[in-house]
């Protein structure tokens, strides 16, 4: 493996080309720094790049050294902490880049690459982009089973959003505008599309009378299950662990 040799401190990187990045990237999680590099760049290239970044992999490399040491007392989104999604919690990898921007990517689990100017906020700055993930991903899936469902059956609300409600996990009000709480982006995937299905229906029958619960069984037929999935479980989603660190719409 090569090394950056930084003073008296050797730091050992790993070297990866890309044939589709555009641009030169560094990359440090604990105990491991990559660096990648265009297929195109020679030696020369790498190494000039790293020596205009040979400072800034220092102090990052530092700080890592220092988080990993003391684990006890740091933030809570670090790699390694668990973050609700979907029914399960995911792993977390917070990663540091020379880049000038937060970025956040799923594959089996969150990555937030965080830029270089991120230091003692970097735990707020990271709640707050997971948030606004987390918010945009629940508009996201609620707007696609929404597609599907009233593709199929017939049930066009004239508008459908995510939302904070203070009471219940969604609402369909009487000009067929519905709501649905953001924070069932925890829930298994199953159970948000129950909801939506749920206001839905509302649409064809208002209230929750026989006909109603006979036509949502007609368009889910294992409704049930998470009807009751919400109604021992939901509890642990109303709670806002994030927050503290701030909001994101």
């Amino acid at each position: 493996m090569p090394t950056l040799q930084i003073g008296r401190k050797e730091i050992p990187y790993e070297l990866r080309r890309s044939a589709t990045a555009s641009q030169r990237r560094i990359t440090i999680t604990p105990g491991h720094v990559e660096v990648l590099a265009l297929t195109r760049d020679n030696d020369d290239d790498i190494a000039g790049f790293l020596e205009r970044k040979r400072q800034w992999v220092f102090d990052t490399v530092r700080e890592m050294e220092r988080i990993t040491a003391s684990r006890h007392a740091v933030p809570r989104f670090i790699t390694g902490s668990k973050i609700p999604y979907r029914g399960r919690n995911m792993p977390l990898t917070v990663r540091r880049t020379d880049a000038e921007r937060i970025a956040i990517t799923y594959r089996n689990g969150f990555i937030v690459d965080l830029p270089h100017w991120a230091r003692d906020d970097a735990d707020h700055l990271v709640a707050s982009e997971l948030k606004l993930w987390l918010k945009q991903r629940a508009r996201r899936d609620v707007q696609e089973i929404a597609a599907d469902y009233g593709k199929r059956f017939g049930l066009v609300p004239r508008s459908i959003r995510t939302t904070d409600l203070a009471h219940g996990w969604g609402s369909c009000g009487p000009e067929g505008n519905i709501l649905i709480h953001w924070h069932l982006i925890f829930a298994p995937r199953k159970v948000l599309e129950y909801v939506v299905l749920h206001e839905l229906a509302h649409l064809r029958h208002r209230s929750h009378n026989a006909p109603f619960w006979k036509f949502l069984k007609s368009i889910a037929a294992d409704c049930d299950v998470p009807k009751r999935w919400l109604e021992t479980e939901g509890v642990s989603l109303t709670s806002d662990w994030l927050a503290p660190y701030g909001t994101a719409v």
